[in-house]
Formats: structure tokens, C-alpha cells, sequence
């Protein structure tokens, strides 16, 4: 078994891994190889201890350099849900891929799209954040898929060879897709309701769609959403100086513990979190 799992390829879960690697620990980290867009996008950072106004560019190629010559490879699969077991961690991940690890380190930043009305209470229930993990679900059945990165649009193409009809709700420009069931409809939804289960999603303006069932393509998903249990304010993990949360063995760091949003703060926590994870396991054993 793993000694942690890392959710998250950005500052916090690099530090984190770097720190896990300085400590002989086992560990995963899944994320993106392209490790995150907020650093690979900035036009320059300035307040980066040791860096004066590097490319975000620049700056992610010498983390991904790196992590090469640590041997720290990203595994780039989508995190569907972490569950607290007796004495480990479930990991489950888009591809039916699971995984079990003693600690897990919560870096999963924060959602550029806040979660609409009903979205979390209807989560199992109609609303998925992974379209490989549930898209059998909805073979010749009506869906809304909101959809806010073009590098999804294979997740969108795989739901639609499924459904007898997408409703795309895309939050951005140059959408791709061609298939004579999706419908593109460029208006922001609010809220997701039903009985049991989903039965009808509600646009800005008014507009309802009957739906069987709504995917949420985000390129972060809330704590909340992928933690049963996690104590949360404001969309952000409560932990202590530790990086602790409310969880037994699961820790959280960057940008998703809240304000300030900034690099040094996650690469801060990310080896706090590392260091406590560390402790940790040392008592366990």
C-alpha cells in the first residue's frame, strides 16, 4: 500500500512530492503532466522567492525539469472521489482506476466555475464530474454536459456516441464539436433540480431542460464534492497550522485551503503537508 496519494499537480502537490521524495515515502500524484494551466498561462512571475519576472512558461518547464530528475512522474487521470476507510484511502479515478494509500494530500486548487444550485446534493444522484466513469450510465438517454475547457472535448464526443441527446453548455470560445445530437446552447445554468434523482436543469434567463442527467467537465472539482465528511467554508478545507484536516490522515494545501492565492503560500503548505504526512505515518507505525 501507498504511503499518500497526492490529488493535484500544481505548486502545493509538487512541493509535496519533492518533500515526500527527500523522505524515502511511496506516493502517487495525479494530476496533469501539464502540471497546471494557472502557472503554464501567467504572463510573468515577480513573487517567487529567487525568481524576477519569469514566463509562467519558463517557470513550468523548470518544475517539470525538475520532477523529471527526481523521478516524479504525473499520472494524468481525473480524481472521482476519495474515501476515508479504517486505517487507509480509496482512491478512485476516471478509467475505473482505483487506488489505497495509508494518507492523501488534498491540492486540488481551486474551481474557476463555483458549484450551482443543486450540484452537490445531486452528486450520485444525476450529476457526474467524470464522463468515462459514468457515461454507460446514459446510453440513449438526454443530458446536459457543462463543459469549461476545450481540452474536454473529447469527454463531450465520448458522451454524445452515448446519449440520444446533448444539451452543451460550453464556458468557452471556439467549440469544436459537430455531432447531430449535441445541441450548444451558450448561457450559464443555475440550478439542477429533481426527486430522487435529476430531472431537469434551469439556465440564466429561465430556460429549463428536462435532463436524465448532467456532467459537470471542470478542470478542478470542490473538496467537497470528491470528500464525504470534509469540513469545508466558504468552498475552502479547514486545516490547522499542519495542514490538517477533519479526516484522519488526509491533509490539504494551496490554494483550496483558501486566500492568499499565490505561489509561495502553496509551495509553502505543500511541504508543511508533506512533513505532516511524515509524522504521521512515524506514530502509525
Amino acid at each position: 500500500m501507498l504511503d499518500c496519494i497526492i490529488v493535484g499537480s500544481g505548486l502545493a502537490g509538487i512541493s509535496a512530492a519533492l518533500t515526500l521524495k527527500a523522505n524515502g515515502k511511496s506516493f502517487l500524484m495525479l494530476g496533469k503532466k501539464s502540471l497546471s494551466a494557472k502557472i503554464e498561462k501567467a504572463d510573468t512571475v515577480s513573487n517567487y522567492p529567487g525568481l524576477y519576472s519569469v514566463s509562467g512558461a519558463d517557470f513550468c518547464d523548470a518544475l517539470k525539469s525538475q520532477l523529471a530528475r527526481e523521478e516524479i512522474d504525473v499520472i494524468e487521470q481525473k480524481v472521482t472521489g476519495v474515501y476515508a476507510m479504517k486505517g487507509k484511502f480509496l482512491v478512485t479515478a476516471e478509467g475505473d482506476n482505483t487506488y489505497e494509500s495509508r494518507t492523501v494530500i488534498l491540492a486540488t486548487g481551486v474551481e474557476t466555475v463555483k458549484p450551482i444550485a443543486g450540484e452537490e446534493a445531486y452528486l450520485g444522484r444525476g450529476v457526474s464530474y467524470c464522463a468515462t466513469c459514468d457515461g454507460m450510465l446514459y446510453k440513449d438517454k438526454t443530458i446536459a454536459v457543462l463543459c469549461t475547457t476545450k481540452e474536454a472535448e473529447h469527454e463531450v464526443e465520448y458522451l454524445a456516441r452515448l446519449a440520444k441527446k446533448v444539451y452543451l453548455l460550453p464556458l468557452y470560445k471556439g467549440v469544436a464539436i459537430a455531432a447531430e445530437n449535441v445541441e450548444k446552447i451558450v448561457k450559464m445554468p443555475e440550478k439542477i433540480e429533481g426527486g430522487l434523482k435529476v430531472s431537469s436543469i434551469t439556465l440564466k434567463g429561465g430556460q429549463t431542460l428536462a435532463v436524465d442527467g448532467v456532467f459537470m467537465l471542470k478542470d478542478s472539482v470542490s473538496p467537497s464534492a470528491l470528500v464525504g465528511g470534509l469540513q469545508v467554508e466558504k468552498g475552502h478545507v479547514v486545516v490547522d497550522r499542519a495542514c490538517k484536516t477533519n479526516l484522519d490522515g488526509l491533509f490539504a494545501a494551496g490554494d483550496c485551503t483558501g486566500r492568499p492565492y499565490q505561489y509561495t503560500k502553496a509551495a509553502g503548505e505543500g511541504n508543511v503537508a508533506a512533513h505532516s504526512v511524515v509524522e504521521y505515518l512515524a506514530k502509525k507505525e
